[in-house]
C-alpha cells in the first residue's frame, strides 16, 4: 500500500510544482511586463544634379562609395550649351563695340569731313553774299533789273541755309552721339554680358560636385545617358547626421521629453546606444488610439519622436530597427 501511494504523492508534488512556475510566469508576464516601441534609423539624402540638361559624360562614384564635400561626382555634355555660349558672346562682343564707339565719339575722319563741308557752304553763302550786295547796288542805280536782283538774293538765302545746316552737322559731329544714345548702348551692352553670364552659370554645372560628406547611396544614370535639367543623377546619404525616428504613445510621452536621454537597442547591431530627444511633433489622425469607453477611458494621440545618437555610430544604415522598452508603471 506504500509503495502505491508513493508515485502519487510525487506526482502531487509535480503538479504542485508546475502551478507554481506557471504562476511565476504569469505574473512576471502580466504584472512586470514592459512596453516596446520600435522605431527606424533615418538620414537626410541629397540629389546630386545639374541645371544643364544633356548626356552624362561620365559618373565617377559607385554605391557604397564615401564621398567628401566638394567631390567630383559626374560630368555632363551638351554641344546645345556650348552653341549658346558662342552666340551669347558673340553678342556681347559687338554690343561692347558698339558702345565703346558710342562713348568715344566721332572719328576724326567723320569730324573732318563736316568741317570740310561747313567751310565749302560757309565759302558759297559768302560769295552769294556779297554778289547779293553788288547786284543790290547795280539795281539801286537802275543798271540791274529787279529780277536779277531777286535771284541774287534767293541765291544768298539759299547758300546761307545750306552753311547753317553744315554748320549743324559739324557740330554733332564735334559733340558725338547725345546722352540718351550713349546710356541706351550701355545698357544693350549690359543686357548682352548678362545673357552671357546667365549661359557661362549654366555650363559651370557641367561638372557635378557633392553638397556633403556621405555615402553614395544610389546611382540613377550612367554614362551615354539623357539626364533632364534637374535629375537626380546620383545620391548621397548624410550618414554623420542619422537620426532615431520613434513613434510613442501618449501616455508614455513623458519619458521623452526635449533634450531627454534613453537607450534603445539596435538589433541589426547588436548594441545599446543611447539617443537624445531632438524634436517632439503629434502625429495625424491616423495614429490616434481611439477609446471605446469614453468615460473610464481618452483617444490617445501618437507622438513622432527624433533622437540622436550620443555617439559617433559609423555603422548606422538607414531602415535599422531600434527598440526601446519602457518599463511598465
Amino acid at each position: 500500500m506504500k509503495t502505491t501511494k508513493t508515485p502519487i504523492i510525487l506526482a502531487a508534488l509535480a503538479a504542485v510544482g508546475i502551478l507554481i512556475w506557471l504562476g511565476q510566469v504569469y505574473y512576471s508576464t502580466y504584472n512586470h511586463k514592459q512596453q516596446r516601441l520600435q522605431g527606424f534609423i533615418e538620414a537626410r539624402e541629397y540629389s546630386v544634379s545639374s541645371k544643364l540638361a544633356g548626356r552624362v559624360e561620365s559618373v565617377l562614384v559607385n554605391k557604397g562609395d564615401y564621398i567628401k564635400k566638394g567631390d567630383l561626382v559626374f560630368t555632363i555634355d551638351s554641344p546645345e550649351a556650348e552653341a549658346k555660349l558662342l552666340q551669347a558672346s558673340s553678342s556681347h562682343k559687338a554690343a561692347k563695340a558698339l558702345s565703346n564707339e558710342v562713348l568715344r565719339g566721332s572719328r576724326s575722319q567723320t569730324i573732318k569731313s563736316a568741317k570740310d563741308v561747313y567751310q565749302a557752304a560757309k565759302a558759297q553763302s559768302d560769295l552769294a553774299e556779297e554778289t547779293y550786295k553788288r547786284i543790290q547796288s547795280l539795281y539801286d542805280k537802275g543798271v540791274a533789273s529787279l529780277q536779277k536782283r531777286d535771284e541774287a538774293y534767293a541765291a544768298f538765302q539759299s547758300a546761307t541755309f545750306k552753311k547753317n545746316a553744315a554748320y549743324e552737322q559739324y557740330q554733332l559731329a564735334l559733340e558725338g552721339a547725345s546722352n540718351e544714345s550713349k546710356i541706351a548702348a550701355k545698357e544693350k551692352e549690359q543686357a548682352a554680358l548678362g545673357q552671357l553670364n546667365e549661359v557661362q552659370a549654366f555650363l559651370r554645372d557641367k561638372k557635378a560636385y557633392s553638397p556633403i560628406d556621405g555615402e553614395v547611396s544610389n546611382v540613377l544614370l550612367y554614362g551615354g545617358e539623357l539626364s533632364p535639367k534637374g535629375f537626380p543623377v546620383v545620391l548621397v546619404t548624410d550618414t554623420a547626421h542619422a537620426w532615431l525616428d520613434l513613434s510613442v504613445p501618449e501616455k508614455y510621452l513623458s519619458r521623452f521629453k526635449k533634450g531627454a536621454s534613453f537607450t534603445g537597442y539596435i538589433p541589426a547591431l547588436k548594441e545599446s546606444v543611447e539617443f537624445k530627444v531632438t524634436h517632439i511633433a503629434v502625429m495625424g489622425d491616423f495614429a490616434t488610439w481611439k477609446s471605446t469607453n469614453s468615460s473610464q477611458s481618452y483617444d490617445m494621440k501618437s507622438f513622432s519622436i527624433e533622437a540622436t545618437p550620443l555617439k559617433d555610430m559609423q555603422a548606422l544604415r538607414v531602415g535599422m530597427s531600434v527598440l526601446v522598452d519602457i518599463p511598465s508603471d
